[in-house]
């Protein structure tokens, strides 16, 4: 036990460490945490910790998929769904087919075992680019297919993984059958999340407590993600469907208290998740090289830069097709939605990086067949998808700075990011002038007087923090400041009702809406503490 903590103490530094230098490197910590993992593999001495399957793919993912779909927008992930559809579905298929062809004819694997690897490798990790992507400003419509691609990719990649899996190991694979039970995954699991979504939304708003709420939050997508996983789906769309659901449902329905208490914990949640999933990544290398036996060197540096080479090729063969073509045959399509220039599908394609869900799927081979034979070329198709990952990771992770330069996307996501602030700085206003016609509302509803002193708070809102605190104890002051904080509730309600409905147009993105709420919400705690000195002594 000693060990153990004494490990996962070294680990935490490792984590602080590298997130300090690569603030300090401006580049991804997922980059630097990989390089740092496989440096401390080989450390004499350090005990070996090995990445178990069951916990990446079942722990670990299902709150991240969660998280990325509640902070994804709605309204854009659906505008752009035909576009986010073709690269999850579409260029994970391609891929997979591309690499099964590669490995087969030029690596010479099994038809069968080909595919198995073309299924490992195909979906791309987007944690680590989006991270440098945001920092360097790249174009919001590049940022939601990108990230709502990650969100729908694993469970293409690991349905198929399943069939594959399951064509090696009996030797029986019908193709009508297997898109038949696709179908029916993708449309099951999308109900599911979209009910278990709903329910968790409801039993919140009626907990009203912060510690229900955020534990009902943490319960949600495991709910999602185990029962389509028990039943053999993926369980990943599930938990998309409801992290979407409650991205778009849940500002009305979920309490600021619960809002500023649970973005605090999910934020330092993924990051510690995110943190040492990437470390211990890094830190299979030794376990990984040890294990193989029966290939060469030059066998498994060929496997590894011959399946890098295709999923790379293989992604720009796919999108640039899918983004122009369609435009092409459909006249209607190219009108609502012109074709972009070419630099920003180049940036799509290159962004194809691979990462831990890819590992754990490879970790996850079964070590034999039903016949009880073991499972061929199993620790060759595991160090293959480790080596990719390392590759795409690290060497398109760097470039990628230099790639969006070259590109110029950089500028481009400038312009863009200055229209949202124009858009923020406008829903400001006329939120707050939702706020005042509330006011003169409220005082023609309840016919109240509102004296200077209660009107001066509720006009100048931003410069509360000593004018709503009462002068004394008295009932007078007691009670003035007891309305003034009833009103300014009224009026902050007022104002995340008018920034939702401006949402829900397209009026304001969902970025904008939230860094708004969350104004708010510290403006109502704040209101809410204070309120606890109105209380005159008994």
């Amino acid at each position: 036990m000693t060990a153990i903590i004494q490990t996962f103490l070294l680990l935490l530094a490792v984590l602080v460490a590298v997130a300090v230098l690569a603030r300090r490197l401006n580049v991804a910590p997922s980059i630097i945490l990989v390089i740092a993992g496989v440096a401390l593999a080989f450390v004499p001495g350090l005990p070996a910790i090995e990445l178990a399957p069951e916990f990446v793919l079942l722990v670990v993912l299902p709150p991240l998929i969660y998280l990325a779909g509640v902070a994804m927008s709605w309204r854009e992930f659906r505008f752009n769904l035909r576009s986010i559809s073709l690269l999850a579905f579409g260029c994970v298929v391609f891929t997979t087919i591309a690499v099964a062809a590669g490995a087969h004819y030029l690596i010479g694997l099994p038809w069968p075992v080909a595919f198995v690897l073309g299924a490992i490798v195909s979906p791309p990790d987007v944690v680590a680019p989006l991270a440098v992507a945001r920092r360097l400003g790249l174009p919001r419509r590049v940022l939601v297919v990108l990230e709502g691609e990650g969100l729908a990719n694993d469970a293409t990649a690991l349905i198929l993984y399943r069939f594959a899996v399951a064509a090696v190991s009996t030797g029986v694979f019908s193709f009508p059958q297997a898109a038949g039970t696709f179908g029916a995954i993708v449309v099951g699991e999308v109900f599911w999340g979209i009910a278990v979504g709903w329910i968790s939304l409801r039993l919140r708003h009626w907990a009203r407590d912060p510690r229900v709420e955020i534990t009902l939050s943490i319960m949600t997508p495991y709910l999602c993600y185990w029962v389509p996983e028990h039943l053999g789906g993926s369980g990943v769309l599930a938990t998309v469907a409801a992290g979407l659901y409650v991205s778009w449902n849940g500002p009305l329905l979920i309490s600021s208290a619960t809002r500023l208490q649970g973005v605090f914990f999910w934020d330092l949640f993924v990051y510690l998740l995110e943190g040492f999933i990437f470390l211990i990544t890094g830190m299979q290398a030794r376990a990984l090289i040890e294990r193989i036996q029966s290939h060469s060197l030059s066998e498994i540096v060929a496997g590894i830069l011959v399946t890098t080479a295709i999923c790379i090729v293989a992604r720009f063969v796919w999108v640039f097709p899918a983004v122009y073509l369609p435009r092409w045959l459909i006249p209607s399509l190219r009108a609502r939605d012109p074709s972009p220039e070419w630099q920003r599908p180049f940036m799509i394609a290159f962004v194809g990086v691979r990462g831990v869900v890819s590992l754990a799927a490879a970790l996850a081979l079964p070590f034999a067949l039903q016949s009880g034979a073991p499972f061929p070329y199993r620790d060759f198709i595991v160090v293959v998808t480790f080596g990719v990952i390392v590759i795409t990771l690290v060497g398109q992770g760097l470039m990628m700075p230099l790639v969006m330069r070259w590109l110029g996307l950089a500028a481009v996501g400038t312009a863009e990011a200055r229209v949202i602030r124009e858009q923020e700085l406008r829903a400001r206003h006329s939120a707050a002038a939702a706020a005042h016609a509330r006011l003169e509302a409220i005082a023609g509803r309840d016919g109240l007087t509102i004296d200077d002193d209660v009107s001066a708070l509720l006009e100048a809102r931003n410069d509360q923090r000593t004018r709503v605190v009462p002068r004394s104890l008295d009932d007078e002051d007691f009670a003035t400041a007891k309305l003034g904080a009833r009103l300014r509730l009224e009026l902050i309600e007022a104002e995340r009702v008018h920034l939702h409905k401006l949402e829900r147009e397209g009026e304001i993105t969902d970025e904008s809406r939230r860094r708004i709420e969350r104004e708010l919400d510290l403006e109502e705690a704040s209101i809410a503490c204070k309120s606890e000195a109105y209380d005159p002594p008994l």
